[in-house]
């Protein structure tokens, strides 16, 4: 018996491709939904982890400020105690100043030169007195500023000719100074004799 078939054949293979088609699309769809969620699941795992990251951070950013600011306290508080220590020593080194300051001006003073007022306001001191001349005025200077580690920055503030009697007939003309010169600090002359004192490094001589 000979079968035959009526149907549109056509029409049914067009149909299977159609249906075809549209299977593929929607596993096409479903497998670009997954990629794309498992594409957003790890950037979201990726942002949580690193969110994480930046929280302890900036705990651990907090507990080292903290400990800057305790080390910067710590810093001004040895400072404090350092400044502290060095007026205790300056004092120290300074209550003797006046003793030398006398021995200094005995030492250092030439003949025919004579003290009339002497006042110190804190490292200034301001020497008033009479000299036989310009002359010993001059090396009076020159010692204060050379021959002494206690006085420094000597100035002549004014001199100007004078007359001085004697007795009722003789009068004599003097140079009346007015000058000013700067106390050295105790510690600073024992840094300045310690370090002239220190030996010098050994030569080294070469030979055969």
């Amino acid at each position: 018996m000979i079968l035959i078939n009526l149907l549109p054949h056509r029409e049914a293979a067009r149909k299977r491709r159609r249906e075809l088609f549209q299977l593929t699309l929607l596993a096409s769809l479903v497998v670009g939904l997954a990629v794309s969620g498992a594409v957003y699941w790890g950037l979201q795992n990726r942002i949580a982890d690193q969110q994480a990251k930046n929280s302890f951070l900036e705990s651990e950013i907090k507990v080292l400020e903290g400990q800057i600011k305790e080390i910067a306290s710590i810093e001004d508080e040895i400072a404090a105690l350092r400044a502290r220590q060095m007026a205790v020593q300056d004092l120290q080194a300074d209550r003797n100043i006046p003793v030398h300051l006398l021995i200094e001006l005995v030492q250092q003073l030439p003949d025919g030169v004579y003290v009339t007022s002497l006042k110190q306001a804190g490292q200034t001191v301001t020497m008033q007195g009479m000299a036989q001349s310009n002359e010993r005025v001059s090396e009076m200077l020159r010692n204060l500023s050379n021959n002494t580690p206690w006085f420094a920055k000597p100035e002549l503030v004014e001199i100007v000719a004078s007359n001085i009697a004697l007795n009722a007939r003789d009068q004599r003309r003097v140079a009346a100074f007015h000058l000013r010169f700067q106390l050295t600090r105790g510690s600073e002359v024992q840094k300045a004799n310690s370090s002239s004192a220190s030996p010098a490094a050994p030569a080294v001589v070469g030979g055969k």
